[in-house]
């Protein structure tokens, strides 16, 4: 059946959205609210301040001897400071800023600040928010929050912080011992705004310019640590942690670069997609159960398969051939991975692709509903026979459904509008009519996105093309899938975490997770204590999905050991340990309540196994694990260098030894 239309397009907000603007870091560290030169620090509420050494990297800061406060000197050239509370004078001669009270006259209770327009949904100026509305204040992306004090008490016990970047300094990785609490200012904390309105559930945010350090979102708890979640995953130690080689699997000659994406398992039989087929094997032994051929290369794999053991694939019309070696990925199927079955195979036309067949980039599963996406748009076909449910089609919004996020739910993301002027919609779609039950439209900026989950409904994107490092990541939006309110947009600062989402694949994200109402995710490697030669370290980060706020438990990979979250199991995580240069990889299960770790998986860690382990990309990999199996897969292969003697392998995998 043919795709409805999507909702007319909405009016924008004339709050601005996300684009509100975003205050300067705080020296030295994120959100640590400081006083002015010469300003009694406690006016914040704090008892005096105290000086503090160059703090070492990752650690809290640790209280000094106190120290008498000496009246400082206004540097040249710089502006004028005022006790906390009172307005800063504009410069002689000239008129005071927008947002800025006349000098000596405080804003009127209920009043706007000065030049500015109260917003809708806001406190009025100098007015507490309404019941409901979450306090200012909050902790930027990465560090555990606080519960708030009122103005003037004392801040409550603190909660380690998560480690930032590396710093070249020896002197900067000095363990300090103690924390000091901090009590977060606005400008360093959550800005909050409503997030939804009438008009399809979008709160009208169509305007954004990246994270800039914030995050926004609604009311809440906090996600507060623990909470009754974790414990409760199917992946338990054995007897014994210790594996060994399993079997490997050497990659087949290409002409050319060729993906070979696309490896599932199931109790019987770990299938990969290999060269112009895919092939199943015995997932101890690795001898081959089946070889299914195709008429061309696999070009697209769900990652997702069925309860009884079904995966869907896209898969090329003909063989490639030199010297163009490319063909369109236009074909749908589905695959028994047990059987080595092609139950069904169909392509569809219309679309952009006017009278040819519709071109694919990705292909899903969500209940009873295969859908396959690309820049021709969208289609879904019946898991049952491969009958369309429906296929892309001209409308007069222009829009088109770029690809879809399957597994509990099925969500589409679909560009529309003239070139000049497209925006992005996320649609919670009925997976047997392809209907939007909700829909959400993002902010201007946004020009792609990625769907990390479906229920609950988790967005990535590139909010302006802001992240600058490739991941494809500045933001995170959490949304209601019933009714497509959002609920908290999530700041990803690019040079603090590592997650990695590719910009054109709406379901691509790797070593990101959703689960227990959270989002986890990886921040980016940084020295760990010893500051040895190759002692690299990192952390997985929880964010409460409903305020957006970090929770105080995070895991910690330990020296020399970077994690790469895989899977949700149940409540719990599984993640991998990449390994230093002396020792095996680890798979780790990691109870999400107290983030605490524990060991089911660890590879041998002399150099033939660890080169092997090592060979491939964590980039351009595939990690599968279950019950004492780790199975490692290439999902790019090239061709032989020319006099290239050493071996590729498309697949390794270990076992832990009885």
């Amino acid at each position: 059946m043919t795709q409805p239309p999507p909702p007319p397009n909405q009016p924008p907000d004339p709050r601005g959205g996300f684009g509100a603007p975003t205050p300067p870091p705080q020296e030295p560290g994120y959100g640590h609210p400081q006083p002015a030169p010469g300003q009694d620090p406690a006016a914040y509420g704090y008892p005096p301040q105290q000086p503090r050494p160059e703090p070492g990297y990752g650690y809290p800061q640790q209280p000094q001897q106190p120290q008498q406060p000496q009246q400082p000197q206004q540097p040249y050239g710089e502006p004028p400071q005022a006790p906390y509370g009172q307005p800063v004078p504009p410069p002689y001669g000239q008129p005071p800023q927008p947002g800025q009270a006349p000098y000596g006259q405080p804003p009127q209770p209920g009043q706007a600040p000065y030049g500015q327009q109260p917003q809708p949904g806001q406190a009025p100026y100098g007015q507490a928010p309404q019941p409901g509305q979450p306090p200012y204040g909050q902790a930027p992306y990465g560090y555990p929050t606080q519960p708030q004090q009122a103005y003037g008490q004392q801040p409550t016990a603190p909660v380690p912080v998560a480690a930032g970047r590396k710093k070249p300094s020896a002197q900067l990785r000095i363990v300090v011992a103690a924390v000091v609490a901090v009590v977060l200012i606005v400008g360093g904390g959550i800005w909050y705004a409503n997030s939804g309105d009438k008009n399809g559930g979008n709160g009208g945010n169509t305007d954004a310019k990246g994270s800039g350090g914030t995050s926004q979102g609604t009311g809440g708890d906090g996600g507060k640590g623990g909470g009754g979640v974790g414990g409760d995953g199917k992946e338990k130690p054995g007897a014994a942690t210790r594996a060994k080689l399993s079997f490997s699997v050497e990659v087949p000659k290409v002409p050319d670069v060729t993906d070979m994406s696309g490896s599932w398992l199931t109790a019987k039989t770990y299938a990969k997609s290999g060269l112009d087929s895919v092939v199943g094997y015995d997932p101890a032994k690795g001898s081959v159960l089946w070889k299914l051929p195709l008429t061309g290369q696999v070009c697209g794999a769900s990652r997702h398969q069925t309860a009884d053991g079904k995966a869907a694939i896209l898969f090329e019309a003909k063989k490639r051939t030199a010297p163009r070696y490319y063909e369109p990925c236009t074909e749908v199927g589905l695959v028994d991975l047990d059987s080595g079955k092609l139950l069904w195979s169909t392509s569809v036309t219309g679309g952009t692709g006017g009278d040819g067949k519709v071109r694919f980039g990705e292909v899903t599963l969500s209940g009873k509903t295969v859908a396959a996406g690309g820049l021709d748009g969208g289609a879904a076909f019946d898991i049952a026979n491969g009958n369309p449910r429906w296929k892309p089609q001209a409308n007069k919004d222009n829009c088109d459904d770029l690809g879809y996020g399957g597994g509990e739910g099925l969500v589409a993301v679909r560009k529309c509008g003239p070139y000049d002027s497209q925006y992005v919609l996320i649609q919670n779609l009925d997976p047997m009519t392809g209907a939007p039950r909700s829909q959400y439209r993002m902010p201007t900026g946004v020009k792609y996105a990625s769907v990390v989950s479906t229920k609950p409904l988790v967005v990535a994107a590139d909010v302006g093309d802001t992240a600058g490092d490739g991941s494809g990541i500045s933001d995170f939006f959490s949304i209601d899938e019933a009714t497509g309110k959002l609920k908290v947009k999530i700041a990803a600062d690019a040079d603090q975490y590592a997650g990695r989402c590719r910009a054109t694949k709406v379901e691509s994200c790797q070593r990101i997770l959703v689960g227990n109402g959270r989002l986890y995710v990886p921040t980016e490697d940084h020295e760990g204590s010893t500051g040895e030669y190759g002692d690299e370290t990192n952390e997985i980060i929880a964010f409460d999905l409903t305020t957006g706020r970090t929770l105080p438990e995070k895991a910690d990979a330990g020296d020399k050991y970077t994690y790469v979250p895989l899977r949700m199991d149940g409540g719990d995580l599984i993640a991998y340990k990449e390994p230093p240069y002396d020792k095996g990889g680890r798979i780790v299960s990691i109870d999400a309540g107290t983030m605490k770790e524990t060991l089911l998986l660890e590879n041998p860690g002399d150099r033939a196994i660890r080169e092997l382990e090592t060979g491939v990309s964590l980039n351009s990999s595939e990690f599968l694990y279950a019950n004492g199996r780790l199975f490692i897969a290439d999902n790019l292969v090239s061709k032989p260098r020319e006099g290239a003697t050493d071996k590729k392998y498309l697949v390794v995998s270990f076992a832990v030894t009885p």
